[in-house]
């Protein structure tokens, strides 16, 4: 039994019923070679992110899969692709092979900020190359990723079935661009590196544009590492595998 214990046969269960539930017509034909496991890959242009890909031991090109982007935050920032799997769903994919997404994980330069176009530049390149189920991409991040997931999410809410910013800042100009998307904001109610305000305010501000499916976790007791606790409940994975664009035709 892998880390998850019994929730990671939910996990990848729900993750497959809802893969073959979401195939209509012919599997699409991918010439990219796919390796199970968690891999780094290189940037796709000069000045782009390198990023790590874990694809589950169950991965099958037949069915369409979820997506998750993950986000590291300041710490991890250099040119050491392995850091990027020191925290957060990088690192528990890599104790659990059947975690249920395929799940991209890009490296963010030393003294650098996140970079939206970049982003999308990895995005795209993953819908165009694996069998992504396009209604069920997932955002998150910590702490300076969590503040680009909410900036990524507003600028294109379009594009995500949920967002996870953990320890991260809004901007509470850009919450009414959020009130259709679903939300699990976390923070520690003692971090004073990302006050949890910045979590509460965001929180205040989508509701206020008449939002009303996000929701806030805030840890007692805890600093700024409120990433550990969150991501190692699987109670989160199972509520992002049931999250759809609000705008899917299926």
């Amino acid at each position: 039994m892998t880390r998850f214990g019994r929730f990671a046969v939910l996990l990848t269960a729900a993750s497959m019923a809802t893969a073959c539930a979401s195939m209509s017509g012919p599997a699409l034909a991918y010439a990219v070679p796919v390796i199970t496991g968690q891999h780094p890959q290189q940037s796709l242009e000069a000045g782009g992110y390198p990023y790590q890909l874990f694809v589950p031991r169950s991965y099958d090109s037949e069915a369409k899969w979820p997506l998750m982007i993950f986000l590291h935050g300041s710490g991890e920032r250099g040119s050491d692709i392995a850091k990027v799997k020191v925290h957060g769903p990088p690192k528990h994919a890599d104790m659990d092979p059947d975690f249920p997404f395929i799940l991209v994980s890009p490296l963010l330069p030393a003294e650098e900020d996140w970079d939206v176009s970049k982003l999308e530049a990895i995005l795209d390149h993953i819908v165009e190359t694996m069998p992504i189920d396009e209604n069920r991409i997932y955002l998150t991040g910590l702490s300076r990723g969590g503040r680009a997931t909410w900036r990524w999410g507003a600028e294109r809410p379009d594009l995500f079935a949920a967002l996870v910013p953990v320890a991260g800042q809004g901007d509470p100009a850009t919450a009414c661009e959020l009130v259709d998307v679903p939300i699990w904001a976390l923070h520690g109610d003692r971090d004073d590196v990302v006050i949890p305000e910045g979590s509460f305010a965001m929180a205040r501000a989508i509701r206020a544009c008449g939002g009303n499916r996000s929701r806030l976790t805030i840890y007692p007791d805890l600093g700024h590492n409120a990433w550990d606790p969150a991501y190692a409940d699987p109670e989160l994975y199972l509520w992002m595998l049931s999250q759809r664009r609000t705008d899917a035709d299926d």
